[in-house]
């Protein structure tokens, strides 16, 4: 028998408040355990939350970008349940009525454009963090840290329109990008601001019937996701081969032994027990506002990538290379804004750039290289200054310290040598010197010519113009 897999996504995302979400402690990362706390976010009694308004700036502001209908009217629920890392004994958040609806995100499968539905986006608090001694399901004991608690984050759902890993990796990483650009996160994984849980179940191929699923906790990569769903498929689809039943419970991914264990039965939506929170009036949001955040929205990733296309006539590949993220699009543009060459400009990008950057495993943010030097480098190669080989090792000196290329040009002697005279006196050396590749290009042996032309590079130290080097070389062989 063959089975189909049926995925679906839920992501937390930690919002860049200064604030937590209902009330004025930090949310600054890595600071020392249960130092940014206080009665409200450990739920003291006789404490009363406050609504962090930018907050749901944010949450209407991700909704928008991820093309969902915006309700008018929301309501703060409390889903109630016990762990040790939640000091209320409830959760608050937007259990009956979200900030958004029925959005998407269109994702390239093949070739092919695939559109992952998104249920819902709501708005809630995070829970604080277990810190584990040892393995998590073999720790003698395990401290809670706070902090966390009460910062506020957006909790995605997609529908059930994942149907493999690669998907799922795909879907995630242009989630991750568009959220990105509109700044309301870091999402930086390594550091739990973006969290993922999947859905995973299987059924037979054809079947329209859903099987029972199972909720994967602890993926904080994109490796990891696409790894634990590929061990889940691989065991479930195991367990009804050999005639039994997928048990419905929430499983814990070990990244190290590459596999999944059992934590907890999967709670139902009648375990939370759910009621309007009494302390967190509701909220009816101001069109005009939802309006002014529409408008404040920066160019998202598909709309520049398509105006790349249009506007600088790159292939797709480039267009999308070059949206990855905001920063990066953001220096190529003004780049094309200083030398109007995009295809040109885009070459330099996605092959001398691009290769410094990961080999040097950096981001555009933390690159010395400015798209103003970028541009007067592009300059001198198209003076005629430097020729193209010399400029991919100025490039190299730019990225270590940043300088201007015209001044490492000069201290280091690289202007291309462009008299014709001078060119013209090496050519006849290295013709003298190399009668067996002269007589074999007039013999027909057309990879002669390269040979010399590399000679006379060779002798000039690669500053001599290649182009009046070719056509000097090709009369005087004539």
């Amino acid at each position: 028998m063959k089975f189909e897999p049926v995925i679906g996504l839920e992501i937390h995302v930690e919002l860049l408040t200064n604030t937590k979400i209902f009330c004025g402690c930090s949310t600054t990362f890595g600071a020392e355990p249960n130092s940014q706390t206080c009665p409200v976010c450990l739920g003291l009694p006789g404490s009363r939350p406050v609504l962090n308004k930018r907050a749901v700036e944010f949450a209407i502001r991700a909704a928008l970008a991820l093309n969902c209908n915006i309700v008018d009217y929301t309501t703060f629920d409390r889903k109630n349940y016990f762990y040790a890392d939640l000091p209320k004994g409830y959760q608050i958040s937007q259990y009956f009525y979200p900030t958004g609806t029925n959005g998407y995100v269109d994702i390239n499968v093949n070739g092919e454009t695939k559109r992952i539905r998104i249920h819902q986006l709501h708005l809630e608090e995070d829970t604080g963090k277990l810190l584990h001694v040892g393995d998590i399901l073999a720790s003698p004991y395990s401290r809670v840290d706070f902090n966390r608690a009460g910062v506020p984050l957006v909790e995605i759902v997609t529908e059930p329109d994942i149907k493999n890993s690669e998907e799922a990796r795909l879907f995630l990483q242009k989630l991750r990008t568009i959220l990105l650009y509109t700044g309301i996160s870091d999402c930086k994984m390594e550091e739990g601001s973006m969290r993922c849980d999947a859905n995973i179940s299987i059924m037979p191929k054809g079947s329209k019937t859903f099987g029972n699923k199972t909720e994967l906790k602890n993926m904080n990569s994109f490796r990891s996701v696409q790894r634990g769903i590929e061990y889940e498929i691989t065991r479930q689809s195991k367990i009804l081969k050999s005639n039994q039943e997928v048990i419905p419970e929430t499983r814990h991914w070990n990244e190290s032994k590459g596999s999944t264990t059992a934590m907890r039965s999967k709670y139902l939506a009648s375990d939370y027990r759910c009621f309007p929170d009494p302390n967190v009036i509701p909220l009816e949001t101001d069109k005009d506002w939802i309006d002014q955040i529409r408008e404040a929205l920066p160019e998202l990733p598909d709309e520049k990538q398509a105006r790349f296309v249009k506007e600088y006539g790159l292939p797709e590949y480039d267009a999308e290379v070059l949206t990855s993220t905001k920063e990066l699009a953001d220096f190529y543009d003004e780049t094309v804004t200083l030398f109007n060459e995009p295809k040109t400009v885009s070459n330099w990008f996605m092959g001398e750039l691009m290769g410094l950057l990961n080999n040097e495993k950096v981001e555009i943010t933390q690159c010395k290289v400015t798209p103003q030097n970028l541009a007067n480098l592009l300059q001198l190669i198209d003076k005629g200054t430097i020729s193209g080989k010399i400029a991919k090792n100025v490039f190299e000196e730019m990225f270590k310290d940043g300088k201007d290329p015209q001044a490492i040009v000069e201290e280091k002697g690289l202007i291309q040598i462009s008299d014709t005279a001078e060119l013209e006196k090496v050519v006849e050396e290295v013709v003298e010197a190399n009668p067996g590749p002269v007589e074999d290009f007039k013999g027909g042996k057309k990879k002669a010519l390269g040979f010399l032309v590399g000679q006379v590079m060779k002798t000039t130290k690669g500053k001599a113009n290649p182009q009046m080097v070719n056509k000097i070389l090709g009369d005087k062989l004539k």
